[in-house]
Parts: structure tokens; sequence; C-alpha cells
């Protein structure tokens, strides 16, 4: 490959990216689509984003990232563990 080609390479690349992070951005579009289609507005009412669907991005990341709740009381520490592990079922 010539310098003049990988320079065209480049620029086309800075015009029209590819590889497998816009890949996942296209797919997150379509997913989130597909959510918002069948989302319901009263339980969520704000619609998902593209972002929402790529696990490895810094916005899903920063949305899981809850701080943990510790509770004084080691038994009912224990309790709360259990309770969101094995939800009890009515």
């Amino acid at each position: 490959m010539s310098a003049a080609e990988f320079a065209e390479w480049m620029a086309f690349y800075g015009l029209e990216p590819w590889g497998s992070h816009y890949d996942d951005l296209r797919a997150g579009v379509v997913a989130s689509m597909l959510a918002n289609v069948n989302r319901d507005p009263k339980k969520r009412a704000d619609p998902f984003g593209s972002l929402d669907f790529i696990p490895w991005n810094e916005h899903s990341r920063a949305a899981r990232a809850e701080a943990p709740i510790l509770l004084d009381d080691a038994e009912a520490q224990s309790n709360l563990i259990d309770q969101m592990m094995f939800p009890k079922r009515q």
C-alpha cells in the first residue's frame, strides 16, 4: 500500500468510520427502537437510547453502577441479600 493510498483510507475513515464499535452502535440503534416500540411509558417514562444496549460503553457502565446498600444490622443485611437474590413469588 502506498502512502497516498493510506492517506486516502485515513480520509475515508474520517468520513465513514467502521469497525466493531460502530457496528455495536448501529445494533444499539435497532435494539433501542424495538425496546421503545414495546416500552410501557407508565413504567419507564424515558425512552431507551442506543448506548443503553452497548455493555462496554461508559454510559451503560455508569448507569449500572449503584452504591451498595449497607445496613448496620448483619441479620437485616443477610435478609436483604436473600430477598434480592431469591425473590419470594406470590
